[in-house]
Parts: structure tokens; C-alpha cells; sequence
């Protein structure tokens, strides 16, 4: 997962226009109370087309068949800043005991991973300055590591950032592809698009303030991106492209990057959770 950087443009579907800059205007959108899938499928999608790979609504607690609580190069942070209740995974910014803020990664490394099909999450995002939450898919080991960005964010920005507004409250969010190079220096493979100006353009939507759907279609022969059941940007290559490895999923909150520094005007606590209602994969028939 890493800041936007090196952009080029996609091509963008209903509702969307581009500005020639590598920037997307939300037009059409009716985001302001989120969707709930009602069928089998993923939410706007012929559920025919799909069989489900891959769930967890988090009613049962967290459960580490399926989820891991760090990335693989690091260790588990002892400090708890996350936990399954009332059927949502929350994850919340917290200070550990040298009193520092932490990353923390929920993932399904070693327990599920797939190549191609369709990813989905609904979650709602904290506020406050540094916090970067994120969801997104990811290979490894291997010198090519492919990463797909459904979402990140970052509120700390400020006004000035088009990421958050004045309050620090994230209203723009970042779907991202990229590529590492054979010697492990990563740099972006420049496919980007960004839901641009929510305020202006779909009624001031506050990230925070409710849930949304973020998804990704991942076909051989591209990558479509989702905001709450419509299509916002997407990628197509000639031959099946680098995107081709079977990738696990990720479901994290970091700090830093686009977002600045967190510091004492930070939420901390469970109030201020990247809270994430369910996960789910469907494979294409």
C-alpha cells in the first residue's frame, strides 16, 4: 500500500468524468446513505455470474482460520486496537505502550487467496490526522508483487489535500494498481483513479459518518473499481498482464503517507474505528 504517486488516466464509467489530469469527478453518485447488497452476488452485479469464494460477516468473532492480525514482516503489535463486536471487525488508532501510534493489518496471508473474480467490502473510516486505512490485495514472496489498492484513504490531509475537509474527516479515497520491479524497489505501474471533489460533486459524503461498499472486478484481461455498487474507474491491457498471481486480502490501518503524522489531536480509542462489516469474494463461474 503506498501513496498515490505517477498517474495516468482510465477510463471511467457512468457518472464519472475525467478531468485530463488523472482525476475523477464524481457527477451522478447517490452515495448519500450507502448500500446493502440484497442477492447472492456482489452489489450491483448479476449474482448468476458469481459463486461466493470467500466471507466473513463478522458475527462469530475473530477468527484466525481466516484472518491473520500483522503483515508478514512484522510481528503482532501486543497493544489491542481491534476486535469483532456487534458484527463489525473495528479497528481503531491507538498509542502502544512506548506511546506511539502503530500500524495494524488484519489479512488473510497463508488462509485465502485467489486470482481473479470479484472483491467487496462495506466499511465506514475513521477521522483524524495521519490515519491512512485501507483495503486492498497483495502477492508475495516473489520479485514481482503485484498489488491492487480497492481503497485508501487519508483524512489527515486537510482541506488544502482534497482528501479530507476542514474537520479532518475523509471525503475522497484512492483506488490504486501497483508493481514492483525485479530488484524489490517498488515504484507505481502508473494505473490510477481517484473519486475527486466529494463535497462538491455528491452532497458532501462523509466517509466516516456511514458505511459504503468499495469493490473491484479482477478479470485476465482487466480491473474495473466499484464505489457502492458503480463503477468509478477501470484498467484493460491486450494479453492477460501482470495481474495474474493468486493474491490474499488485506484489511489494515496505517499512519502516515498523504495523511501527515498522527499527534495528540488524533482520535485514539474504538469510537474512531475503521470498521468493516463484512468481506466477500465471489469467484466468476
Amino acid at each position: 500500500m503506498s501513496a498515490p504517486d505517477n498517474r495516468i488516466p482510465l477510463a471511467v464509467g457512468s457518472g464519472v468524468t475525467a478531468d485530463g489530469q488523472g482525476r475523477y469527478i464524481v457527477g451522478t453518485l447517490n452515495v448519500s446513505g450507502g448500500s446493502t447488497p440484497t442477492s447472492g452476488g456482489p452489489l450491483g452485479q448479476d449474482a448468476n455470474a458469481y459463486v461466493l469464494t470467500f466471507s466473513d460477516e463478522f458475527d462469530n468473532g475473530f477468527q484466525t482460520s481466516k484472518w491473520n492480525d500483522h503483515i508478514w514482516y512484522e510481528s503482532s503489535n501486543p497493544t489491542i486496537n481491534y476486535k469483532v463486536s456487534n458484527g463489525s471487525l473495528k479497528i481503531w488508532p491507538q498509542r502502544d505502550a512506548s506511546g506511539n501510534f502503530f500500524n495494524r493489518t488484519i489479512d488473510t496471508d497463508g488462509k485465502f487467496s485467489q486470482t481473479y473474480g470479484y472483491f467487496e467490502a462495506q466499511a465506514k473510516l475513521p477521522i483524524g490526522k495521519g490515519t491512512w486505512p485501507a483495503f486492498w490485495l497483495y502477492a508475495h514472496p516473489g520479485n514481482d508483487r503485484p498489488e491492487i489498492d480497492i481503497m485508501e484513504a487519508y483524512a489527515g490531509g486537510g482541506v488544502d489535500s482534497w482528501w479530507s475537509d476542514a474537520n479532518l474527516h475523509p471525503i475522497n479515497y484512492g483506488v490504486t494498481l501497483h508493481k514492483a520491479n525485479a530488484d524489490y524497489s517498488y515504484h507505481v505501474k502508473p494505473y490510477e483513479a481517484k473519486l475527486r471533489d466529494f463535497s462538491q460533486w455528491a452532497n458532501g459524503v462523509d466517509l466516516s459518518a456511514g458505511f459504503h461498499t468499495y469493490g473491484v472486478k479482477w478479470e485476465p484481461s482487466g480491473i474495473t473499481f466499484y464505489f457502492d455498487g458503480q463503477q468509478v474507474g477501470s484498467k484493460y491491457w491486450d494479453t492477460e498482464g501482470y495481474y495474474n498471481r493468486p493474491m490474499y486480502v488485506l484489511l489494515d490501518l496505517w499512519f502516515g503517507s498523504a495523511s501527515g503524522t498522527p499527534d495528540h489531536t488524533t482520535p485514539t480509542g474504538e469510537g474512531n474505528s475503521y470498521e468493516v462489516r463484512y468481506v466477500r469474494v465471489w469467484q466468476f463461474k
